[in-house]
């Protein structure tokens, strides 16, 4: 399965939780103390470049109490598979007080997270898709052959998510449609036992913000992908009482910003270059450079490489160039490969086999030694 901003923890009784575009997934807590409910809302990508098992699971710690219900809500496409079998194992350590909620989609880990909740409840307008893991990788025909035995033992670990979800479902049958790439109705994915009742339809956008990603499978319904070509609903705004202007900060002021704002989030690193980027020109553009060196950090945090965020932010690049850079430098570093259960995107590059790179300097100080040696015997 495949690709953070940081996690928004809610705790507003009462109020809707908005989920924005690049928000990936949030919590909420509401009600009184001996009537408490816990939400989740799983609303992104499953894995580096989205919610984590591990932010998943140690989020849900910091405001489980053991006892009240716990509701997630899905709207992914889904990312890595052993993200989505650690979140799948969490909700079934719930035990009865966890429902799996699908809003409108639940893909590939993200079909295999919501099969460990309890109970499953899919909109009646929401769908779930289950197919084969994917990966990339390269090498010698050995290393292929390695790669190929793992991805038929991670297939065994999907088989088991859905059938300890669905224990009477026919496995021939759930095989098939595995290897097929199935899109599930709401009601077809009740009657294979995927999910206990179809709740009411919810509009839903088709996986906020990350819509294209759907083109990476083959079988996308026509209808989930006619989504994103629909204009966004824009709710009415209620007029704001405008506050008395702040005072417009000095180039000390705004230096002082961005060093505090850099401590408070743990950045101090990045106080120079955010400095000679923003050149202090304003506090809209002060700010929002900070908001993005937010963003960079987390990226390249959650990527292992930390130590670039520096550079990155000196580029002036933002977060799609970003997620370029380091997938690049992951899939390059030749460190191993990694399960991903989503399709390729139709204009990604063909995965290729790349030969060992020729060491040119080392072939030419062989040269000169045995350039050197010979010269020698000849004075001889």
């Amino acid at each position: 399965m495949s690709k953070k901003a940081k996690p928004r923890v809610y705790d507003k009784a009462g109020k809707q939780v908005k989920v924005a575009d690049k928000s990936w997934y949030t919590l909420q807590a509401s009600g009184e103390a001996e009537q408490r409910n816990i939400e989740i809302f799983v609303y992104g990508e499953i894995g580096a470049w989205g919610v984590t098992a591990n932010q998943f699971v140690q989020d849900l710690r910091a405001m489980d109490d053991g006892a009240s219900p716990v509701i997630v809500a899905f709207n992914s496409i889904g990312g890595d598979l052993f993200d989505g079998l650690a979140i799948h194992n969490a909700l079934s350590r719930l035990g009865e007080r966890c429902t799996g909620r699908i809003d409108a989609l639940a893909a590939s880990a993200a079909s295999v997270a919501v099969c460990g909740a309890h109970r499953v409840v899919i909109a009646a307008n929401a769908m779930l898709m289950i197919h084969n893991p994917y990966t990339f990788t390269g090498g010698d025909a050995e290393d292929f052959r390695r790669v190929a035995d793992v991805l038929d033992q991670t297939l065994e670990a999907i088989i088991a998510a859905y059938k300890a979800k669905a224990p009477d479902i026919d496995e021939a049958e759930l095989r098939r449609m595995v290897n097929a790439e199935t899109w599930l109705t709401a009601n077809e994915a009740v009657a294979l036992g995927l999910a206990d009742e179809v709740g009411d339809g919810l509009k839903v956008s088709a996986c906020l913000g990350q819509g294209s990603v759907l083109q990476r499978f083959q079988n996308a319904p026509p209808e989930l992908l006619a989504q994103l070509d629909e204009e966004p609903d824009v709710e009415p705004k209620e007029p704001d009482i405008q506050p008395d202007p702040a005072p417009v900060l000095d180039a000390a002021g705004l230096a002082l910003l961005v060093t505090k704002s850099c401590a408070a989030a743990g950045i101090s690193n990045l106080v120079e270059p955010l400095l000679a980027t923003t050149k202090l020109e304003s506090e809209a553009v002060v700010t929002a450079a900070l908001t993005r060196a937010k963003a960079l950090h987390g990226l390249c945090v959650a990527a292992r490489l930390p130590e670039l965020t520096g550079e990155f932010i000196a580029a002036g690049l933002d977060e799609a160039a970003v997620r370029a850079r380091l997938f690049d430098k992951l899939v390059s570093s030749g460190g191993g490969f990694e399960i991903n259960n989503s399709l390729p995107l139709d204009n990604d590059p063909e995965p290729t086999v790349k030969a060992k790179q020729v060491d040119t300097q080392a072939i030419w100080s062989s040269r000169q030694a045995a350039h050197t040696g010979t010269s020698k015997g000849a004075r001889a």
